[in-house]
């Protein structure tokens, strides 16, 4: 007893060219978004010497289906400037960053498989 899937191969190639597709969206999207939180973090960062300011990077690659992006300071003591210490009152910057921007990010991405499969 066999079963027969009529149809099936041409399924899969229709996935395989949609992920291929779909992939540099994704990843022009995280690229952009990383960007413009950096541009937000480093607006709203307290300044006393411009250090910390200055010291935001953004990194980001992948491989397959995978997509990643990270914005961080380089500067040590960035994190006890966002989130405050015992001595000093909190003063976020990043975090205020990625939420601003990440209704715009959802966004993008929702829209993609329209444009993947109606573009």
């Amino acid at each position: 007893m066999g079963i027969s899937v009529d149809g099936f191969d041409s399924l899969s190639a229709k996935i395989l060219a949609a992920q291929a597709r779909a992939v540099p969206l994704v990843a022009a999207v995280v690229r952009k978004t990383a960007a413009d939180v950096q541009a937000t973090a480093q607006v709203n960062a307290p300044v006393d010497t411009g250090m910390l300011r200055a010291s935001y990077n953004t990194e980001h690659g992948g491989g397959g289906v995978h997509v990643w992006a990270e914005v961080k300071p380089a500067a040590n003591y960035a994190i006890y400037v966002e989130l405050g210490t015992s001595r000093m009152a909190p003063q976020p910057h990043l975090f205020p960053a990625l939420d601003h921007h990440a209704p715009a990010f959802q966004q993008a991405v929702g829209a993609i498989p329209r444009s993947v499969f109606h573009g």
